[in-house]
């Protein structure tokens, strides 16, 4: 079974049942199902072939559920990329990942045109129409990659009904995620279909999805959180999303009061951002039976604060590209532990281990690794990096942590965010956790920079909704809470913290603001 086929299935069962709303209109199981068979016809019909590799550069939209289901009907690689990168970024995946054939939305067609020259393998760019591409003056019949364009709506009247597909092994590789490089270049985890669908089933198994759930789809369909938890567990189960082009507060109540939603899945910043947005009705989220954190770690007072004001329970989980993305949830039926991240998800098995790779008592810090179905095939072309990551069939996150007595288990942090103060260790989510419980802070992230004595310090960045609050206040503060050697040195106030598209606060891109100092 595989994604592709089980929404085959889903739709001769459920034919009526509407499979999304976007821009409140929505389309049935029925509907979206022959879309897809049509998109894949089409594709074929383009020259695209079991196994090519096919870039998708969307937002969220109908045209991602469909290109990327349609593609993998087909029996082809999909390759999602933020439709925001760099021009630089997108021609580097591009060519990494041997792409033949873009989906696009149209306002990204200056951006073909510049790059289809170096980009010869590219035989097809195929454009999304919308409302502000149809509004560009650009005239598409005078650009030298004209004749390598086709309309998405093009593609789909070329297909038919009635194509079935190639056999796919469950082993073929699905989808390569390219991670966000934090070191040298991205790479590109290889999800296999029995990775992608395996996780889903067992995401929606856990989270107890089911044709009566209506999911609140905001996160970035191109990130695997989004793609897995929000997209492909839900229509696996038969559940309706809530297609919302690009997150805020407003439209987010909007939403919930026009449409009842019952999940909601964000990072942390998009709670804070709910949080702090005053005109929010408690109310409107009262349908809402459970809220589903993830993407980095949640503050504890921030997670308190949400609960108490829209009475609702968020469950935090933990996931990574490599893994399609979950491997632990708070469980539902059991006990939510605040601040962590959960226990082991079904069929999938987690611990923490020492340098050597062995596995360390209950309370004590290590390095978190996976085993499971959902553990990728390894990295597109970097057979040296995947030896590195996967050994003896575990996935090495890089991730330190620990595990309760309970089998729950908590992030301390990014093994590469450590800071060392004079031989001590400091994880940075420690002092954030107490930085996030002042009253007068919104956001916090702290780094380590160099020191003299110390060979480290630490230093915050800060976010305030009080003007008037001053470094000395905040260090004092910090040091009522935390050891000597914690406290922040300095800090540095800043009216937005650097976050990716899915609202991670970054915070390599601090750390690179000071090295180029």
């Amino acid at each position: 079974m595989n994604l592709s086929s089980q929404l085959h299935e889903t739709a001769k069962r459920l034919p009526q049942k509407p499979a999304y709303y976007f821009m409140d209109q929505s389309s049935t199981y029925a509907e979206l199902d022959g879309a897809i068979t049509k998109f894949a016809s089409g594709l074929e019909k383009l020259g695209v072939k079991k196994g090519d590799h096919v870039g998708l550069l969307l937002g969220n939209s109908p045209f991602f559920v469909i290109g990327m289901y349609g593609a993998l009907r087909l029996g082809a690689t999909v390759i999602p990329i933020n439709p925001i990168y760099t021009p630089d970024e997108i021609g580097y995946i591009l060519k990494n990942g041997d792409v033949t054939t873009v989906i696009a939305l149209d306002l990204l067609v200056p951006l073909a045109e510049k790059m289809h020259l170096a980009l010869p393998s590219v035989r097809n760019y195929i454009v999304c129409e919308t409302p502000q591409g149809k509004a560009s003056d650009v005239d598409v019949t005078q650009l030298s990659v004209y004749p390598k364009l086709k309309s998405f709506t093009e593609v789909v009247a070329l297909g038919e009904l009635s194509f079935q597909g190639p056999e796919l092994d469950e082993e073929d590789v699905a989808i390569i995620l390219y991670t966000s490089g934090t070191t040298g270049k991205p790479k590109g985890a290889m999800l296999t279909h029995h990775n992608l669908y395996s996780n889903a089933r067992d995401v929606g198994m856990y989270l107890h999805m089911n044709e009566d759930d209506r999911v609140i789809t905001t996160l970035p369909m191109f990130h695997v959180f989004c793609l897995t938890v929000c997209l492909n567990a839900p229509l696996l189960s038969g559940a309706t999303i809530l297609i919302d082009p690009k997150f805020s507060p407003k439209e987010i109540f909007r939403l919930a009061k026009k449409y009842e939603p019952t999940v909601f899945a964000g990072v942390p910043t998009m709670y804070n951002f709910l949080y702090q947005f005053t005109e929010g009705d408690p109310k409107d989220l009262q349908s809402l039976r459970l809220c589903i954190s993830g993407g980095a770690a949640m503050p504890v007072a921030l997670l308190n604060s949400f609960e108490e004001r829209f009475n609702v329970v968020i469950s935090e989980g933990y996931g990574l590209s490599e893994a399609a993305p979950v491997t632990c949830f708070n469980p539902l039926d059991r006990p939510r532990k605040a601040g962590s991240i959960g226990q082991s998800i079904v069929h999938v098995e987690n611990k923490v281990v020492n340098e050597l790779g062995e596995e360390v008592p209950a309370g004590q810090s290590g390095e978190l690794i996976v085993h499971g179905p959902n553990v990728m095939k390894g990295y597109y072309k970097m057979p040296e990096e995947t030896a590195a990551t996967i050994r003896d069939g575990w996935l090495y996150t890089g991730d330190m942590a620990t595990m309760d007595e309970d089998g729950y288990f908590y992030i301390v942090d990014r093994k590469k965010d450590l800071i060392i103060v004079g031989g001590y260790n400091v994880y940075p989510r420690e002092v954030e956790e107490v930085l996030y419980n002042h009253p007068e802070i919104v956001e916090v992230a702290v780094i380590g920079v160099p020191d003299p004595n110390q060979g480290e310090a630490v230093k915050a960045y800060v976010v305030t909704n009080h003007p008037a609050l001053k470094e000395e206040a905040i260090i004092s503060y910090a040091r009522e809470h935390l050891a000597k050697y914690k406290t922040p040195t300095s800090i540095e106030f800043l009216e937005e913290l650097p976050k990716n598209t899915t609202g991670k606060i970054l915070r390599r891109a601090l750390k690179e603001q000071v090295l180029n100092r």
